[in-house]
């Protein structure tokens, strides 16, 4: 099922106590996706953040970190969902055509509609009506 909710092959958690973890921005959206797990995304962006099984834990996608190079994963689980050819990804060819100059990075940046990768009291958000998130 993560990925299905994840659009990809894999969903890299990080859990944490309930009462250990606090939001630093917004609230998010969630979605019942079984009898026994909601899932968290924000709704402005529609990025996934949190499985919610119903333990005193969470688990937190850790791409949704603003520094997921921070938290290195630890342990693999549900190994039998694992793509027969994932192990192989570091050995094809890799094809920089897709790779952006500096220059097309910012721009792309400069015209996000994703909140960016760090706290800030601004964020313009140009949907109608709206001013800041």
């Amino acid at each position: 099922m993560c990925q299905k909710a994840a659009g990809s092959y894999f969903m890299p958690f990080g859990g944490v106590k309930h009462e250990n973890f606090t939001l630093t921005r917004g609230e998010p959206t969630w979605f019942q996706s079984s009898d026994c797990v909601r899932r968290g995304f924000c709704s402005r962006c529609g990025t996934p953040l949190f499985y919610d099984g119903g333990s005193d834990h969470i688990s937190i996608t850790l791409g949704s970190l603003d520094e997921p190079e921070s938290v290195k994963p630890e342990v693999q689980t549900n190994l039998a969902r694992k793509m027969p050819w994932f192990s192989d990804l570091d050995g094809l060819r890799h094809d920089d055509s897709f790779d952006m100059s500096p220059e097309d990075e910012a721009a792309v940046a400069s015209g996000s509609r994703q909140h960016p990768d760090h706290d800030t009291d601004a964020w313009s958000d140009t949907r109608p009506g709206k001013e800041r998130i």
